[in-house]
């Protein structure tokens, strides 16, 4: 279980004042759930996102996983406590096979085969893919999938993605969906995701709507989705349209 406790996250801006980016906010997450993280632009949610997995410092207040207080411990630490984190933009590994950086997420050498069946998982042709670079070459539906394909490498208890559609085209946005889908019925750990799009929240067993800096609203799917479409924070979910704060 996922506990955050008063977190709060400041920076100085540039007239030297401070802004409160995220405000004694408190969040519980339940193991085994699917997770979707929504809410206006601007409201913390990426913020948030880092701050799990220790890609920024908090300010105060107490990040509890599984009952184990891990506020103080930096980002390779939380990794090795499990939890997995995929960024907007992945990163180009320039010299780095496919297959390279799924026995690195793994930590085994895992053979050819087993690299295949985790790219299959995320609907990559594998032989295809797993001698290719991790560079340029490859698009921005294909870097993501691979990104992806490392975590489940990994099979961690806590998976988060931030913003996931982010710069991909509509065709791998349909694909990315079947990824999530399959995810969230075969994955055993707990999957959170930071996202606008509908067809990702109606995958989610849970919802949680930031803004402000703060929880405003957490539930079932069935409850919060069509809360959110009735009100004025429907102009922040892409309705299946690639766009927002992409």
């Amino acid at each position: 279980m996922l506990e955050i406790k008063n977190l709060s996250y400041r920076v100085d801006d540039e007239n030297d004042s401070t802004k409160e980016i995220i405000d004694n906010l408190n969040l519980t997450v339940e193991d085994g759930k699917f997770i979707v993280i929504t809410g206006p632009n601007g409201g913390g949610k990426s913020t948030l996102a880092k701050l799990i997995m220790g890609v920024n410092t908090l300010t105060s207040g107490q990040i509890i996983l599984d009952g184990e207080d891990i506020s103080e411990l930096n980002i390779t630490e939380r990794a090795k406590k499990g939890i997995s984190f995929a960024f907007q933009a992945p990163v180009h590994f320039k010299g780095i096979r496919v297959i390279d950086l799924l026995r690195l997420a793994s930590g085994e050498n895992i053979s050819v085969a087993a690299a295949c069946e985790y790219l299959s998982k995320v609907g990559l042709c594998a032989k295809d893919y797993v001698e290719r670079e991790v560079n340029s070459s490859l698009s921005g539906g294909e870097l993501k999938r691979i990104e992806i394909a490392t975590v489940l490498a990994r099979g961690t208890k806590l998976s988060i993605f931030d913003e996931p559609e982010a710069g991909i085209d509509l065709w791998s946005f349909q694909n990315l969906i079947k990824v999530f889908e399959n995810m969230r019925k075969t994955v055993n750990g707990t999957i959170i995701v930071i996202s606008h799009q509908e067809r990702i929240l109606n995958i989610a067993d849970e919802i949680v709507v930031i803004e402000n800096g703060k929880v405003k609203t957490q539930g079932p799917k069935d409850k919060i989705l069509p809360e959110l479409l009735g009100t004025s924070s429907a102009a922040n979910i892409a309705c299946e349209k690639l766009g927002g704060d992409q």
